[in-house]
């Protein structure tokens, strides 16, 4: 084994548990919201587009039938290890920035003049751990991303 390819084993290694368990995480998510009643579908489109007034374009069910895809799809990007770490870590900063979005938009969420969460917003305080991962993985996987593509 060359040093390049066991400094590359190695990075793979360390990223795998990060992956794994944001990634298991997520698929819960979206499969937690595949088959999701009228009820829940409201629900959710209702605090989505009160901090993203876009969303408003979409019906409650068809928005969290994309929501539920997205989570699947960017688990799947996390759990397969052949999926670049730039490429799953980029997806999972994005998707989870969204999420903390709603955390710091949305009233009651917060303490009132601090980021501290309240009993409510403690479910989307915590995608912050994600944002972090992604980041990581972003990080990890860029120089190795740059050097596949860019340096022939």
């Amino acid at each position: 084994m060359t040093p390049l390819t066991a400094r590359f084993a190695a990075r793979q290694a360390r990223q795998l548990p990060l992956r794994w368990s944001v990634g298991a995480f997520l698929l819960n998510s979206g499969l937690s919201k595949v088959d999701a009643d009228e009820e829940l579908a409201e629900q959710l489109h209702g605090f989505a587009v009160g901090t993203y007034p876009f969303l408003s374009s979409f019906e409650p069910k068809q928005f969290v039938s994309l929501l539920s895809k997205a989570e699947l799809a960017l688990a799947a990007a996390l759990l397969v290890p052949v999926v670049p770490a730039a490429v799953a870590g980029a997806g999972l900063t994005a998707f989870s920035l969204g999420t903390v979005g709603l955390y710091l938009r949305t009233p009651g969420m917060r303490q009132e003049g601090s980021l501290k969460w309240t009993d409510q917003g403690l479910p989307l305080a915590k995608d912050a751990w994600m944002v972090g991962i992604g980041l990581s993985l972003l990080a990890d996987g860029l120089p190795g991303l740059w050097r596949r593509c860019c340096h022939r």
